[in-house]
């Protein structure tokens, strides 16, 4: 692919390698197939993507959330979008829950 039709975008799954690892194979290789225009890396808690710019940031999110969804896991993450001076992506954080407890 050129460089002048891809993009770079990087998903942070932290916190759902702290649930267990296997989750992140499991992420891989959902976008891999869903995706196969894309190249997917992993470099510790980061899977970096380069993606062609037709493709929208929207179609990523949805995939993350279906693959979240196959998996059980849309009580507990959700896909949050980033856009910072050097990194654009994801980061998959742990939904904050509020427990109440009558007495």
């Amino acid at each position: 692919m050129s460089e002048d039709n891809t993009k770079e975008l990087t998903i942070d799954v932290k916190d759902l390698s702290l649930e267990k690892e296997q989750y992140i194979e499991d992420l891989l290789r959902f976008l891999e197939e869903q995706l196969p225009q894309i190249e997917i890396s992993r470099s510790g808690n980061n899977i970096e993507l380069i993606v062609p710019s037709k493709i929208s940031n929207k179609v990523i999110k949805l995939r993350i959330k279906k693959f979240l969804h196959r998996k059980n896991l849309t009580e507990k993450y959700r896909p949050i979008s980033y856009n910072t001076s050097d990194i654009k992506g994801f980061r998959i954080k742990e939904k904050r829950s509020l427990e109440l407890s009558y007495y």
